[in-house]
């Protein structure tokens, strides 16, 4: 049994579609487990750019299962633009699976989502006012819809009945906002209800029991990253799930003692779009320099991303609450032509020169810490032609040690440019032999 999870460890945007993509093609069922359309996945095969957003990026390959969980959330529309598009390149869907017990984003939550975040208030979360937050409050508010109530009219009716009253009185007398009738919503689902219809998958239960009786092989991909987890992230600059390794038994239907692998994948140095602390941060030419060699720009908003140097504090926080049995490191070959490298390896208090190895969840304590630094030479040349992590320079790999020196567990995967094929593993979990 080595079902796999990939998880994203830093703030989202490490490059998980292009790992879960690479475990894929050795997988059988590929299960995205929480999260919404708000998540960008980017792979590039042969050059061609596919970019998922609630789709498990694992359907490129086509004989494999590919399975949307209990734990995400769907914007109708927005999944369908996404399938569309797919189809439209030529990518079949015909093993594409979503559980019947997925939540709805509806009209009102893309409404509410807007208002929040542009509503003056001083701490803006950074959201993609796609509905995400207040679609998962409601689910467990228990004031939600999920697929399978699309196909039960009796049932529909009476849960709208129930929701419509609190959420129109939300939207007149809170947000200021237009309110919905129930014909509308009626209408709204009739809609979605023919939206999903090819996809939902009933007999999911079945599915992953045979598989799991059957010792298939299952690969969990997570959307986000653990840093912007509701539970363990920089609350309340968060997602309003769970990405972290833990979640993918409880967004997926598949419990945890059938989870052997959690890998955790993270730049060579760190990104986060959106709002909230950052401590490796720079705001200067050499994060200008990482974003423009890097292309650090949002898949699903265009937003630039904020960059900083590798914090391996903030690692070995994700290690311990992510679940992290190894690390894939993606874009090392953006850092191709630095002189030098900086790896953050503590934080120090400037009011009183305390510090802190291990990571501080007090997210206001951070306006008062700065990071504590070591520097590496870099390699200064190019790594495309290295078809193994041993054939690295060797600047390059004592870089890669190091860095496992001060995370805690091994580096298996290391990419070194955006392509399926410029990918090193020194370990693939669904095989027994270990690749050198």
């Amino acid at each position: 049994m080595n079902n796999t999870v990939v998880v994203g460890a830093q703030w989202g945007d490490e490059g998980k579609a292009k790992i879960t993509d690479l475990l894929a093609e050795d997988a059988d069922i590929i299960i995205r487990y929480q999260g919404g359309c708000n998540a960008g996945h980017t792979v590039v095969v042969n050059g061609e750019t596919y970019k998922f957003h609630i789709i498990p990026s694992g359907v490129l390959y086509n004989d494999k299962i590919c399975f949307v969980g209990a734990g995400t959330v769907i914007h109708p529309e927005s999944f369908k633009k996404e399938a569309q598009e797919l189809l439209d390149r030529g990518v079949s869907l015909s093993s594409l699976k979503i559980s019947p017990l997925a939540s709805i984003t509806l009209p009102y939550h893309i409404d509410i989502d807007g208002i929040s975040e542009t509503s003056g208030k001083t701490n803006k979360i950074g959201t993609t006012k796609k509905g995400i937050g207040p679609t998962y409050s409601d689910k467990i508010g228990r004031y939600g819809l999920k697929i399978q109530d699309l196909y039960d009219e009796e049932f529909l009716n009476k849960r709208l009945d129930d929701i419509l009253p609190l959420k129109n009185a939300a939207l007149e007398k809170v947000f200021n906002s237009k309110t919905y009738s129930k014909e509308e919503m009626l209408k709204y689902c009739r809609e979605y209800a023919e939206i999903f219809r090819p996809y939902v998958c009933e007999d999911w239960v079945k599915i992953l029991s045979d598989a799991l009786k059957h010792d298939k092989k299952i690969l969990f991909e997570g959307a986000q990253g653990i840093m912007l987890d509701i539970d363990y992230g920089t609350y309340p600059y968060v997602t309003s799930s769970n990405p972290i390794g833990g979640g993918a038994g409880t967004g997926s239907g598949v419990g945890p003692t059938n989870i052997k692998n959690v890998i955790g994948v993270t730049k060579a140095y760190v990104t986060r779009v959106g709002e909230g602390p950052f401590m490796t941060e720079l705001l200067d030419e050499t994060g200008d320099k990482i974003r423009n060699i890097g292309g650090e720009f949002g898949t699903t908003t265009g937003r630039p991303r904020r960059c900083g140097w590798f914090d391996a504090v903030l690692s070995r926080y994700c290690v311990l609450v992510g679940g992290l049995t190894q690390m894939a490191i993606t874009k090392i070959d953006v850092l191709n032509d630095f002189d030098e490298l900086k790896i953050c390896v503590a934080y120090k208090d400037k009011r009183n020169g305390k510090v802190y190895e291990d990571y501080p969840t007090n997210i206001n304590l951070h306006n008062y810490l700065e990071p504590v630094y070591i520097t590496m030479e870099g390699w200064k040349q190019d790594l495309n032609g290295a078809k193994s992590i041993e054939q690295l320079p060797q600047k390059a790999k004592d870089y890669l040690k190091k860095l496992e020196e001060l995370v805690g567990i091994p580096i298996t995967i290391v990419s070194v440019g955006p392509d399926r094929e410029q990918t090193l593993m020194k370990e693939n979990p669904f095989k027994t032999k270990v690749l050198i």
